[in-house]
């Protein structure tokens, strides 16, 4: 017998008396070539090139602010973020507006993917061959079919104190 059963922080999923599997859904992003996810429950919006405010002495990922309908949003960006060579900028710029604590984060990326329903057998703990700066800000990795998917821990990813003290 199979039914449907609704976990916390995690999309619908199906058990059956023998197994249980569940699936989480992650937003996947591309950075540098590398798949990224943020679970799904996190995202609040998508969006295109916007109109960036440089906000002075902020850290070098804080590339600034903008107004989303109304409201300041820091925007974060992530190549800077996760140790990689910034981006220059371009038409195509994407970013993923996260909610943080009811602070709203816009996470500059190099593209945005589409949901995936990712099965917790898939989901495993940070290898300790990624990098280390990867390995604080990740909450673990899903090996899919052909690659593989860093899990994006978003408070770590914007905790720069965290960061700092490391």
């Amino acid at each position: 017998m199979t039914k449907i059963v609704a976990a916390k922080g995690t999309a619908v999923a199906k058990a059956d008396e023998r197994t249980t599997e569940t699936f989480s859904d992650f937003v996947t992003m591309t950075i540098d070539q590398q798949l990224f996810g943020i679970p799904v429950l996190q995202v609040q919006d998508v969006l295109g090139p916007q109109r960036i405010t440089r906000i002075p002495l902020a850290p070098p990922e804080v590339a600034g602010s903008l107004n989303l309908r109304g409201r300041i949003v820091t925007a974060i960006d992530v190549r800077l973020r996760l140790g990689l060579p910034p981006r220059p900028r371009s038409d195509n710029d994407m970013s993923i507006v996260v909610d943080l604590r009811g602070e709203l984060y816009s996470l500059m990326v190099d593209s945005v993917g589409e949901v995936l329903s990712v099965s917790s057998k898939s989901f495993e703990r940070n290898p300790a061959t990624l990098d280390p700066i990867w390995r604080d800000l990740s909450a673990g990795i899903c090996r899919l079919n052909n690659q593989l998917m860093v899990v994006l821990d978003v408070a770590r990813l914007l905790d720069f104190a965290y960061r700092e003290a490391a």
